[in-house]
C-alpha cells in the first residue's frame, strides 16, 4: 500500500508504509462520510497482511496517557510486599490485581502448556476491568458470578482516577475503531455496537523488569501468541527489547514505539468474526540485548472483548457460495474464560 493509494500527498491517511504501517485517523474523526471510508477501506487491507498498524491522530489527550504511564511506574516500583498485598485471587476469572512475575503461561489452542509453563513470562502485570467497578455492566443470567469480582487498587494518590480515565478513553477509541472495522468489511457503521456496548474488556499493565540474572534458553519477556479478542490497543514505551510480529514469511518484524501512538492489531475472535479474512498475527515481547539488560520496559494493553453474551460467528460479508464459515459460533464470554482458564490454569 502506498501513500497514493491510502490518501493525497497533502493528507496522507498511511503515513509510513510497511508490514505494520503507521495511519492517521485524523480525517476520519473530522471528516465526511467519504474521508471515514477511506480510512476504513485504508485499515481493513492492513488487517488482511499483518493485522498490525500504528495509529496517531487518535484524539487521545497526551496528559492522560503521561498520567497512566505514571501511575504505572510507581505502582511496579513498589516493594514487592505492597504489590504481593494486590496478587490477582485464584478463582478470580479475569485475575483483577496484580499477577507476579511466571505467572502467566499457555495461551493459544495450539500451545504446549507444559512447556509454556516451564518457561512463564518475565514480566509482571496489573490488571483493571469494568466488570469489578460498582456501576459495572449487568451480565447475563447464568454468567459466572465472579466475572464482577472488585478490582484490586493500590493505595497510591491519584492512580484510580488515572486508570480509571484512560480506560474511558481507550473504550471510545474501540468504538470508533470498531465502527471503522465494520465500514471496512461493507457492514453499516454501527454493525458492532450492540455487540460491544457491555464489552468485558481487560486493561493490563505489562512490566518487564531488568533482567539481572540471564533467562532460560528460550524464554522471553512474552512469549509468542496471538490476542484472544475482538481488537488490542497497545501503549508502549521506548525502551529495550520489544514487540515483534511474525511476518508471511516466518520471519520477526520490529514493532516500532512511536511518540504519540498507539499499535492496534485484531484478536482472534476477529479473526472467526471474518472468517480468515483478517489475520490475527503471532507476535511476542524479546528480551533486550546483554549490553541493555538493566533496562526495565513498560506497556498497557487494552484487550477488547465484545459483550459476554455476543455470539461470534461469520459475518455475512465475508462468506459466499464457495467460501463458506470455518468456525463454529461462540460466545464471546465462554470463549474468553476458557482462554484463561489454559492461561492461568484451574
Amino acid at each position: 500500500m502506498t501513500i497514493s493509494e491510502a490518501g493525497t500527498r497533502k493528507s496522507p491517511v498511511t503515513l509510513i508504509d510497511g508490514y505494520v504501517p503507521v495511519i492517521d485517523l485524523t480525517s476520519a474523526r473530522e471528516g465526511d462520510a467519504a474521508a471515514r471510508t477511506l480510512v476504513a477501506k485504508t485499515l481493513g487491507r492492513v488487517c488482511e497482511t499483518s493485522g498490525f498498524l500504528a495509529i496517531v491522530g487518535h484524539g487521545v489527550p497526551q496528559e492522560r496517557i503521561d498520567e497512566m504511564y505514571r501511575a504505572t511506574r510507581e505502582f511496579f516500583a513498589l516493594a514487592d510486599e505492597y504489590k504481593l498485598a494486590l496478587v490477582s485471587t485464584p478463582d478470580d476469572p479475569l485475575m483483577r490485581g496484580f499477577g507476579r512475575q511466571g505467572s502467566l503461561a499457555a495461551s493459544n489452542s495450539d500451545a504446549s502448556v507444559e512447556q509454556e509453563r516451564d518457561l512463564p513470562d518475565l514480566s509482571e502485570t496489573y490488571t483493571y476491568n469494568r466488570l469489578g467497578e460498582p456501576d459495572g455492566p449487568t451480565l447475563p443470567e447464568g454468567s459466572h458470578p465472579l466475572l464482577t469480582t472488585p478490582n484490586l487498587w493500590p493505595e497510591l494518590p491519584g492512580f484510580k482516577e488515572a486508570y480509571r480515565a484512560y480506560y474511558a478513553s481507550m473504550e471510545d477509541l474501540a468504538t470508533e475503531l470498531m465502527r471503522l472495522f465494520a465500514l471496512a468489511l461493507d457492514l453499516p457503521e454501527n454493525w458492532f455496537d450492540d455487540k460491544v456496548d457491555d464489552h468485558m474488556t481487560n486493561l493490563t499493565a505489562n512490566y518487564y523488569p531488568a533482567q539481572l540474572v540471564p533467562p532460560k534458553p528460550g524464554q522471553l519477556r512474552k512469549g509468542q501468541h496471538s490476542d484472544w479478542g475482538s481488537l488490542t490497543i497497545l501503549y508502549q514505551d521506548d525502551a529495550p527489547g520489544g514487540l515483534q510480529v511474525l511476518d508471511k514469511v516466518g520471519e520477526w518484524v520490529d514493532v516500532p514505539a512511536i511518540e504519540g501512538s498507539f499499535v492496534v492489531n485484531i484478536g482472534d475472535l476477529m479473526a472467526i468474526w471474518t472468517n480468515d479474512r483478517w489475520v490475527s498475527t503471532v507476535h511476542r515481547v524479546v528480551n533486550p540485548a546483554p549490553e541493555l539488560a538493566a533496562k526495565e520496559r513498560f506497556s498497557v494493553p487494552f484487550f477488547h472483548q465484545p459483550n459476554y453474551g455476543a455470539l461470534i460467528e461469520c459475518i455475512p460479508t465475508c462468506t459466499a457460495p464457495g467460501n463458506p464459515p470455518r468456525y463454529s459460533p461462540v460466545f464471546s464470554g465462554e470463549y474468553i474464560m476458557e482462554k484463561f482458564r489454559r492461561a492461568y490454569g484451574e
